[in-house]
């Protein structure tokens, strides 16, 4: 399962797979939507697109961020949470935190997921072109079946993170610290071993 969170008023859009095809595409969920939809379907991995911790005291930026920085892509910086507390820019983060919270004591395991690292290892750097037509075109070489012809980007984003969730069950992820991305290999419905 991947969840792609908003603020208060978009709230949370999340998506369901399998090995080969999306089963369930929600928008619109509220954190106890969520946990819900979580206990109901006992998912074996969530993967949440949202920081699981903040920034150290005092800091702007978690280790995490500039590693995956580094290696991978632009990520935009988690400060600590005295900073989240007055901005309505972090709402949504502050969100995610609580859906994190939310989900302990869950069968799931919850983990931490960018999709837009997801998105460069699947199909390379976006460069000059539009989010929305790379991540199209990037969700298009999953071969995932019964994706929607239409789809929003925070809905791309939750299927990529539950991709994402998939690809960490079958050990084809590497970590940065809490930020878990797929390898470079393309995530296939078939099955392969292949790296």
């Amino acid at each position: 399962m991947g969840v792609d969170v908003g603020g208060k008023r978009k709230q949370f859009d999340v998506a369901l797979i399998d090995e080969s095809r999306l089963l369930e595409l929600l928008d619109r969920q509220r954190v106890e939507d969520v946990v819900a939809w979580v206990d109901s379907v006992r998912p074996t991995i969530v993967a949440i697109d949202s920081p699981r911790s903040c920034a150290p005291p005092g800091h702007g930026v978690r280790p995490d961020e500039r590693a995956l920085r580094a290696a991978v892509c632009g990520i935009r910086w988690t400060p600590s949470r005295d900073r989240l507390d007055g901005s309505d820019y972090y709402e949504w983060i502050r969100e995610g935190l609580q859906l994190y919270e939310a989900l302990e004591g869950l069968a799931a395991e919850v983990i931490e997921c960018f999709p837009t690292a997801a998105w460069t290892r699947w199909s390379g750097e976006r460069g000059g072109r539009a989010r929305s037509s790379w991540t199209r075109e990037a969700l298009a070489r999953l071969e995932l079946a019964d994706v929607p012809l239409r789809t929003n980007q925070d809905q791309r984003d939750a299927i990529a993170a539950a991709v994402t969730a998939r690809e960490y069950a079958h050990g084809r992820c590497e970590c940065f610290g809490e930020i878990v991305v797929p390898m470079r290999r393309q995530p296939s419905r078939r099955g392969d071993s292949n790296p």
